[in-house]
């Protein structure tokens, strides 16, 4: 017996809906065969969940940059400029919400984002008045991969997980939203995704991804 149609899709922005990469800001700032060893140098993606799970930004430069005085204006101009590390929509994966959207299919989005950076993406990306429902990590104070904010992302919106997809780009995200019951998918490419939700009688295989 097959399963049942999913009655809703939950999806991931960063790199799943919009192209985000703090390399796009830096490239400007450094040479870029320097930007990996910054990035790593720093720790800058803890750096930068720990402010997605709800730290401020200006106490969050300050004290980082106490430990790499040398950094303090790279670490700086990744709030001040944090526009510039955004590069678009993901076409091919707006065009699937799109159809979602048309179908009648429940949307909602799940972010790490912070708080005070997330009114970029809303002032910039008009696809995301789409959704139901966003739920940002920064906002809440928790973030992926926590199960407690798949516990509130389901609490909040009346989702039952079984009749869920939730789709990431992160392997991590998608194996702790696995364990919470929802149908999870570990976003590579617009394609992939279309097959993916396709298999599932979403979309019927319609649309050229």
């Amino acid at each position: 017996m097959s399963s049942p149609t999913p009655t809703a899709v939950v999806f991931d922005l960063g790199g799943v809906l919009i192209r985000w990469d703090p390399r796009h800001l830096y490239r400007q700032l450094m040479p870029e065969d320097e930007i990996d060893a910054f990035l790593d140098e720093v720790g800058f993606h803890a750096w930068n969940h720990e402010q997605d799970a709800g730290a401020s930004w200006g106490p969050a430069v300050e004290e980082h940059a106490a430990l790499f005085p040398h950094r303090r204006e790279l670490l700086a101009a990744y709030p001040a400029r944090f526009a510039e590390s955004l590069d678009g929509p993901v076409e091919g994966t707006v065009a699937i919400l799109k159809e979602l959207h048309a179908t009648g299919t429940r949307l909602v989005a799940l972010t790490n984002w912070s708080a005070e950076l997330f009114p970029h993406a809303e002032a910039t990306f008009d696809f995301l008045a789409l959704f139901e429902g966003i739920v940002v990590s920064g906002r809440e104070g928790v973030a992926k991969p926590d199960p407690a904010v798949f516990d509130l992302l389901r609490s909040r919106y009346d989702l039952a997980p079984a009749r869920t997809v939730f789709v990431d780009d992160s392997r991590p995200n998608v194996a702790a939203a696995a364990a919470a019951g929802f149908i999870a998918l570990t976003f590579t490419a617009p394609d992939r995704l279309r097959a993916d939700l396709s298999r599932l009688g979403l979309l019927d295989g319609a649309g050229s991804g």
